[in-house]
């Protein structure tokens, strides 16, 4: 069976999920994105991060194209696996992959690390701005430095294995 592992990452949190799903697979191409030459794949594990709950635009460009194909995605976001946020995003993306006529054996996602550069930006945002700093958002920005852990890598590893497993 040839297996794709590609991914779209911009801080790191989402490569390290793609290494770590490439563990359980190591006879699958692992590569960004932006070095992929075709989808002639039989399995395609489609990862990105999170922007608008959706996939980030280079991610999102590339699941637009991919039809007709057993998938399973990955994610990494700012916000609590558990979140409605979160949920939002399976559901979008979910919704995007079933729209192409894919057959989706599987997602994972973890919290991951927020880029520096958009925690300094909203830090500017005025109070009473909606996504402005409270004090429940500083804890989950906090919370999520530590991600993804080896805990979260070894799920995803444990993600892959299960795929496999299904699509035997």
């Amino acid at each position: 069976m040839k297996i794709l592992i590609t991914y779209s990452s911009k801080t790191g949190n989402t490569e390290k999920i793609a290494q770590a799903i490439h563990r359980g697979i190591p006879t699958a191409s692992l590569l960004p994105i932006s070095e992929i030459v075709n989808l002639d794949y039989d399995l395609i594990f489609v990862g990105g991060w999170i922007d608008r709950a959706t996939f980030d635009q280079t991610t999102l460009t590339l699941a637009k194209q991919i039809f007709d194909k057993n998938v399973a995605y990955f994610f990494t976001l700012g916000a609590y696996p558990h979140s409605e946020h979160a949920k939002d995003c399976v559901n979008n993306i979910e919704t995007l992959l079933k729209n192409n006529n894919n057959n989706i054996l599987g997602g994972y996602f973890c919290q991951g690390a927020i880029d520096p550069k958009l925690i300094s930006w909203l830090s500017t945002l005025p109070s009473d701005h909606k996504m402005s700093p409270n004090e429940e958002r500083k804890k989950r920005w906090e919370d999520a430095k530590s991600h993804p852990d080896q805990l979260d890598l070894n799920k995803a590893t444990e993600f892959s294995l299960d795929i496999i497993s299904k699509n035997k």
